[in-house]
């Protein structure tokens, strides 16, 4: 059952699925989640006092139970804004997946280069850079640039979260980074548009550069057409794996915060997977291959 913090509720945001059914598309064997978050429990884990929302309490327990009924390996843990830079959470979790998870941290610029060891010892193969506005006050690029040159030498990545009419602004940014970038949520499209408008040509004029890879994740967030088909999200995560099948990743976005609309069954987002890639060559490299080489590299043979 959903643990909620107090007053989380009058905002209107909705708890995560508390039933999911199984999906019908079967994932193939070793398959990734890798997108999704842990949240709490407050009581172990506290929510950073600077958040700008309280997410229900979800835990690694139930996320594993998920994990199992989708199908899915391994998952991708992704810190959120609500923990702040404090990544207990999803060290911990870590630490309990029998080594099927890794995670991607939010640090600050300031932090040590023996804190940064740490989090290499305890999974992390990524750092968080947020320019979401409603959700953070975005750090400086030039802050960033040389928290990047830190972090290169543990072969890290970076992953990015950004509004697509931040784009434009941050091409140059992420075009010219020495180090791989993964694009959370295709940069957030306007679905409602068309997939051939000059906005979205220019995400996939960035998505030209070998070293930038993009989510093809959150229908539940960008589709406007409705679930649980959401057919207005198709046609833009087509171009994306059509454009880059070999810098694609996918995932479920568990818990979901922040929806206010609807919260969708996540099996219906795993039954997207072969609208949009659509051959099994496809699945496997979005699914397995594509993850594996920015996770998991020494499981490669």
């Amino acid at each position: 059952m959903n643990s909620c913090v107090d007053g989380k509720k009058t905002l209107g945001w909705l708890d995560f699925h508390p039933a999911p059914t199984k999906p019908h598309f079967k994932v193939p064997h070793g398959a990734v989640d890798a997108h999704c978050h842990v949240f709490g429990p407050g009581p172990q884990f506290p929510y950073a006092p600077e958040r700008k929302y309280t997410p229900c309490d979800a835990g690694k327990d139930i996320l594993w139970a998920l994990r199992d009924k989708l199908g899915f390996s391994r998952n991708v843990l992704v810190q959120a804004t609500c923990h702040g830079t404090d990544n207990s959470a999803i060290l911990d979790a870590i630490t309990h997946s029998g080594g099927r998870a890794k995670g991607v941290a939010s640090v600050k610029p300031s932090i040590t280069d023996e804190e940064l060891t740490g989090l290499d010892a305890g999974g992390i193969k990524g750092v968080r850079f947020n320019f979401v506005r409603r959700l953070v006050d975005p750090v400086p690029q030039d802050v960033l640039l040389k928290l990047v040159d830190r972090i290169k030498p543990f072969g890290w990545h970076i992953v990015i979260y950004f509004e697509a009419t931040d784009l434009p602004e941050l091409f140059n940014f992420i075009a010219d980074m020495s180090i791989p970038v993964v694009i959370d949520h295709m940069g957030r499209p306007d679905v409602t548009g068309s997939s051939e408008s000059s906005a979205f040509k220019q995400f996939l004029d960035l998505m030209t550069s070998p070293h930038v890879y993009s989510k093809v994740t959150c229908p539940e967030r960008l589709s406007l057409s409705g679930s649980p088909t959401y057919d207005d999200f198709v046609p833009f995560a087509q171009a994306v794996i059509a454009h880059a099948p070999d810098r694609v990743l996918w995932g479920t976005d568990w818990p979901h915060p922040n929806l206010k609309s609807h919260m969708p069954d996540d099996a219906w987002l795993v039954d997207m997977i072969p609208r949009i890639a659509t051959s099994t060559e496809m699945q496997r490299k979005l699914l397995i291959d594509n993850p594996m080489r920015l996770y998991w590299p020494e499981e490669i043979s």
